[in-house]
């Protein structure tokens, strides 16, 4: 299969809103992939590539060859190319990357150079996340979309089920959990309040499930005999990097089990460190002898015990033997109930305590990958700021010719100007986007690639999730999770929040 079908379908993905007419192009394209393709087709519609490191990026894509004139990649060639870039290490790999790029990139048409750049970078913003391409699947392989759907989550992602698909239903059931293999996990949706998501998770006002939602990392531990895995919510292996949990792991009475929890370092007073804190400890193993800061263990869910699976088991259940296996201080805390006023009492004391908000299960829901549904609810409170737009970044896919991605500052008045925090295209309506492209043309001052310089007078009001360290950026913090709720028209950049409202919100 040539690359350029995929960039077709692409485009035709990218141009329309009907979920019905992007399932259509996608199954389109699978079914015409032959079976040693698939994986490769699969991942490439997804927008990512097999590669979990190419050590490309936008700056290695910079310049461009010239452009072929006539297509004539193959997916293959694609796969084995970024195979070879993958593996260049050591002395002269910087030369022999750049020599590698060109003769990949040499070979690709113009459209072709454009979406394999936004593959490299994860900027191929079609509309089709992965819970499209299994519907795709489903309906190209002509089996039911739930036995996708949890074959992919037994497997581990939906590349690694494409060839089942094709071989029919009873080859996608005989995808069972391995202990070993990370599962891919179950997420919650979100609500705006805590009675919303007792309604949602709890209809009719039965019974539910209210559990601190802890800001650390997401964890999977499986153990069989004295072997364990540690996988993060992505699924990488991180079990040499938290060799705690791992003597955690062994301590329990059990052979064989996974389990579903967070991972966080606390302070001296059992109150959860910054989450950049957490990152940084799990972002690499320690070396022999040494010993960082401390990580803790938490867990809220139990998947498999002894040979027996809990995944379709209700949501009590799983609680129950969870609660039989895990000792009370390695427990996610939690309340059950029907009363709001007892879940609000135990929200308030989770946000006293330093964490993020709570978790609202349903008691009756089996553990299925993905949000779908209503069988866990988050619920964090909005942290807001009115932030002035430095920069704008032109859109590509289907915000293509449109300013899209807001470079965001806190006003700085010991230094008359601002302070970037970070950036984000989350929240923007088309009506939004068509207002910004106008009004940032307005206000331009200079041009760095695809970067729009602008004068700082227009006011944004963004929600975040938390403020973490980085020194990416002067001020020495980065928003978490940013997103538009509205632009300020009403308030002038001098009025705009400082940087001391940043420091004082991070105290």
């Amino acid at each position: 299969m040539l690359i350029a079908e995929l960039v077709e379908t692409s485009t035709t993905v990218a141009a329309t809103r009907s979920r019905k007419a992007k399932t259509a192009a996608l199954a389109t394209a699978l079914a015409r992939a032959d079976a040693d393709e698939l994986p490769l087709v699969t991942s490439y519609l997804a927008g990512s590539l097999l590669q979990r490191r190419t050590g490309l990026g936008w700056r290695g894509l910079k310049t461009m060859p010239e452009p072929a004139s006539e297509p004539s990649l193959t997916v293959r060639e694609v796969h084995e190319a970024f195979d070879q870039l993958a593996g260049l290490a050591g002395s002269g790999s910087q030369q022999a990357r750049a020599a590698a790029v060109a003769q990949l990139f040499g070979r690709a048409t113009e459209a072709e150079q454009r979406w394999l750049r936004g593959l490299v970078t994860g900027e191929v913003r079609q509309g089709a996340l992965d819970a499209l391409v299994q519907e795709a699947l489903a309906a190209a392989a002509k089996v039911p979309l739930p036995a996708v759907r949890r074959a992919a989550m037994l497997a581990g992602s939906t590349v690694a089920i494409a060839r089942p698909a094709f071989e029919g239903e009873q080859a996608l059931a005989e995808i069972g959990l391995e202990v070993g293999r990370p599962v891919s996990p179950m997420l919650a949706s979100s609500a705006p309040d805590l009675e919303a998501a007792m309604a949602k998770a709890g209809p009719d006002g039965a019974t539910v499930s209210v559990d601190t939602k802890l800001d650390g990392i997401r964890i999977q531990v499986h153990r069989s005999g004295d072997d364990v895995v540690i996988a993060t919510r992505s699924l990488d292996d991180i079990t040499h990097r938290l060799p705690e949990v791992v003597t955690l792991a062994r301590s329990l009475p059990a052979d064989r089990f996974v389990l579903d929890g967070e991972a966080l370092a606390l302070d001296d007073d059992g109150r959860p460190r910054p989450f950049q804190e957490t990152a940084s400890r799990t972002a690499m193993a320690l070396p022999d002898g040494q010993s960082g800061t401390p990580v803790t263990a938490y867990f809220f869910d139990v998947l498999h015990l002894d040979g027996r699976d809990l995944l379709d088991a209700p949501g009590s259940e799983r609680h129950a033997v969870l609660a039989e296996l895990v000792p009370p201080e390695s427990l996610v805390p939690r309340v059950v109930t029907d009363d709001l006023d007892t879940a609000q009492k135990f929200t308030d004391a989770a946000l006293a305590a330093g964490h993020e908000g709570v978790v609202v299960k349903s008691l009756d829901a089996p553990y299925a990958a993905g949000r779908r549904g209503a069988s866990w609810v988050k619920v964090k409170p909005v942290h807001t700021l009115d932030l002035v737009v430095l920069a704008v970044e032109w859109g590509s896919g289907r915000r293509k010719g449109w300013l899209s991605n807001i470079h965001l500052g806190a006003r700085d008045p010991d230094r008359d100007g601002f302070i970037m925090l970070g950036k984000t295209f989350k929240g923007m309506t088309d009506e939004m986007l068509a207002w910004q492209t106008e009004r940032f043309l307005e206000l331009e001052t200079a041009r760095d690639g695809h970067v729009v310089h602008v004068r700082p007078e227009q006011v944004v009001e963004i929600a975040f999730d938390g403020l973490q360290r980085s020194t990416r950026y002067p001020g020495g913090w980065a928003l978490r999770f940013a997103r538009v709720v509205r632009y300020r028209d009403d308030k002038t950049a001098a009025e705009a929040d400082t940087m001391e409202i940043v420091r004082s919100m991070v105290r």
